[in-house]
């Protein structure tokens, strides 16, 4: 099984288009060392013949120009064979309209994120008018085959988010994904959005080969700090990296072969490669992805 980080940065990218924070101006100016990633996605793989999308950014165009195993193989046969949506946040869903011109797309997403989808955002109603979407209900909990050698179990990720268009369903609004290599029985877990790791989520964690976790930000109050915004991480629905308690913590105490952030602010010093908070994240053992990372679990 392979997993490939398509986008590495979380909304907005980075540098990210209006923000001129200490890491955007390195990255435009060449001040320090930095590199640019965009709009959070990976993609994962049994045979590195099929690939199923996790998220669709607002990148998704040049992510998968950036990436030849995406590219079609003759005519217009992609390897694209599925999206799945951890939730309906807009740098996660946006790019479902760019795949319009492909002859149909499988969905797979929970109640709530289609909810979203259809009463909130419209782009599901908006993409339905140019091609045909097989929807796929996920249930957190239950083991889907998407081939041979490959499955998914999603677990629901609790948040107390500001629920921005609303809506009825509450569980499932984001949940982290699980994928198992049947044939090896060597698993991988893609958690890019994660408020309070939980009994469940730190158990879907403990025994995985590789994770890719939420690195947001790496103060809770970072915007704040920066002059940038009001927000916490934790009221935009992120776990900080830092202190007692930060996502820090808890990766340096996994098992996992592999631990790498993804989902990574503009603001986070840790993509500043000369950093001290860089160098920390490197002293516990985990990594921050840059796009186009591939790891074969």
């Amino acid at each position: 099984m392979w997993v490939r980080v398509l986008g590495a940065g979380a909304g907005g990218g980075f540098p990210q288009w209006n923000c001129g924070c200490p890491g955007c101006r390195a990255v435009r100016d060449g001040s320090r060392p930095a590199t640019p990633r965009t709009q959070s996605s990976v993609a994962v793989s049994a045979d590195r013949e099929r690939w199923y999308l996790v998220n669709a950014s607002p990148d998704l165009r040049a992510q998968i120009e950036a990436n030849p195993a995406l590219h079609p193989r003759a005519d217009r046969d992609s390897p694209i064979a599925a999206v799945l949506l951890t939730d309906a946040e807009l740098d996660h869903t946006m790019g479902l309209l760019l795949l319009r011109e492909g002859p149909g797309i499988e969905l797979h997403a929970t109640p709530a994120t289609v909810e979203t989808l259809v009463e909130g955002t419209g782009f599901l109603p908006t993409l339905e008018r140019y091609t045909a979407v097989d929807r796929r209900e996920v249930v957190p909990g239950k083991t889907v085959s998407l081939d041979d050698h490959l499955t998914y179990r999603a677990f629901d990720v609790p948040t107390e988010k500001h629920a921005r268009f609303g809506g009825r369903v509450d569980e499932g609004r984001v949940v982290g994904y699980r994928f198992t290599d049947t044939a090896t029985g060597r698993s991988l877990v893609y958690l890019p959005g994660v408020q309070t790791v939980t009994a469940e989520v730190r158990a879907e964690l403990g025994d995985a080969a590789v994770v890719l976790v939420d690195g947001t930000c790496w103060h809770d109050d970072e915007l704040v700090r920066l002059g940038l915004g009001r927000k916490t991480a934790r009221d935009m629905g992120h776990l900080a990296m830092a202190g007692s308690g930060g996502s820090l913590e808890l990766l340096a105490g996994l098992p996992a072969e592999r631990r790498i952030y993804v989902h990574i602010n503009n603001t986070n010093p840790v993509l500043l490669d000369d950093s001290p908070e860089r160098a920390e994240v490197t002293a516990a053992g985990v990594e921050v992805a840059t796009d186009g990372l591939e790891v074969e679990v």
